[in-house]
């Protein structure tokens, strides 16, 4: 049986499996809580993109914050992927997992003269700029180094992606991007600028979006643009066109990538467009579904008297998964071991000291201590946005490929949690 929602996770006999791997054996191998990967997973979501734009100039560059881990990056960048990166961190990374930074879009609102100096050394493909302040700031440090920083102004269409509010990108009161009706000025002031060459236009609207409307809203609006700015004799290469595209967590049906993808494409071809390069800025969809989360459960609390809950108390916590906790999101979460018993309601809960950790609410479940649960496609926004809170060490990420696995990161240990701390001097503590 294949579960909705995640590929290549399927049950044998009562045993659940990730590829052709026991999730059961890969915790007692390595412990939990235990991120694993489907290494084919992630392969066929970016195959799905880069056939759908098969015949034209594109580059599908991976929006590494929703998944950071170096064998993540390298799976991604050995199959053709670039990255959209938003910070010097993430450059870093992308370096040292042998992605190529020709291949690399800086995005973010808050690029600091430092990352920006760090990203024209390495000359990363493209800036994507947030602001008119971000354009002088950009200029300025690439005239210090005597080079020219290629820049794409990503515009801000006030375009409604019908997500949740924290992770909407696209109206007028979020923080991301130029407005729509100064765009055109902005172009002007970047083409006049000595240190920059204007290359592109950008668009991202938001993250876990469902429907294919918004994008198609967006992309008209930024189709507007470019018209409206070549007129002014400014020539813009590429179009990209972001990401965001939702995953199936809890019975959405975000349309299938290469179906947004054509209908997206079919739009720019019909406006008279299909000359131009073409990116993409995929995260979640391309590692959200390869993912899962194994935690144990610890302790059972059954409820006492009439409308008290049932606990069920798991070694995973807001530390581990910050989605339920941040969004209130619905994440699977199934037996990784069947059993024959009747199950009753649980609400799945982790050991951090907040009542928000939990990880999911009044869920049916046949479990006892010992057990194993997996919370399913978490392969993105899970590990990248794990924290050391309540002094826990993040987990340990596995990838698997077949009846192969890896571990790709270990587990950190208690000491290395205090590794950059430092004591006062002792005269001080004696002196009270």
């Amino acid at each position: 049986m294949t579960l909705p929602g995640s590929p290549h996770l399927n049950r044998r006999g009562p045993s659940l499996h990730l590829e052709d791997c026991s999730l059961r054996e890969l915790a007692r191998r390595h412990g939990t809580p235990l991120y694993v990967y489907s290494r084919r997973a992630m392969h066929e979501a970016l195959t799905a993109y880069q056939q759908a734009l098969a015949g034209r100039d594109h580059l599908v560059c991976y929006a590494m914050k929703a998944n950071p881990s170096l064998a993540v990056l390298q799976t991604l960048a050995a199959a053709g992927c670039g990255f959209d990166i938003v910070s010097g961190g993430e450059l870093e990374r992308v370096l040292a997992a042998g992605g190529d930074p020709g291949k690399v879009v800086f995005s973010g609102v808050g690029k600091t003269a430092a990352e920006m100096r760090q990203a024209l050394r390495a000359d990363v493909m493209c800036f994507n700029v947030e602001s008119e302040a971000e354009l002088q700031r950009l200029s300025e440090v690439a005239v210090s180094l005597g080079r020219r920083a290629r820049v794409s102004l990503r515009v801000n269409p006030d375009v409604d992606a019908g997500t949740h509010p924290y992770i909407s990108t696209g109206l007028k009161g979020n923080k991301f991007g130029i407005a729509h009706d100064r765009a055109v000025a902005v172009y002007a002031q970047a083409a006049a600028l000595p240190g920059l060459e204007v290359v592109g236009i950008d668009c991202h609207i938001g993250s876990q979006i469902t429907q294919a409307g918004p994008y198609l809203d967006a992309l008209d609006r930024v189709l507007d643009l470019v018209e409206a700015v070549e007129a002014q004799g400014i020539a813009l290469h590429h179009l990209d066109l972001g990401g965001g595209l939702g995953i199936t967590y809890d019975g959405e049906r975000p349309p299938a990538i290469g179906e947004l993808v054509t209908r997206l494409v079919e739009r720019i071809d019909a406006r008279g467009h299909g000359h131009r390069r073409i990116l993409f800025e995929p995260g979640r969809s391309l590692v959200g579904n390869a993912g899962v989360l194994v935690s144990e459960v610890l302790y059972l609390k059954p409820g006492s008297g009439p409308g008290a809950k049932s606990f069920c108390i798991v070694d995973a916590a807001m530390n581990d998964l910050m989605r339920p906790a941040m969004y209130e999101a619905w994440m699977a979460i199934v037996a990784c071991e069947q059993r024959d018993e009747p199950a009753a309601r649980w609400e799945v809960v982790g050991p951090v000291c907040e009542s928000g950790d939990w990880l999911g609410r009044d869920r049916t479940l046949a479990v006892q201590a010992g057990d194993h649960l997996a919370v399913l496609s978490a392969g993105a926004y899970g590990m990248s946005m794990a924290s050391n809170y309540n002094s826990r060490g993040r987990a340990a990420e596995v990838m698997v490929d077949g009846d192969q696995s890896w571990l790709i990161r270990r587990r950190e240990q208690p000491s290395e949690l205090h590794a950059h701390d430092l004591l006062l001097p002792p005269s001080v503590v004696a002196a009270g």
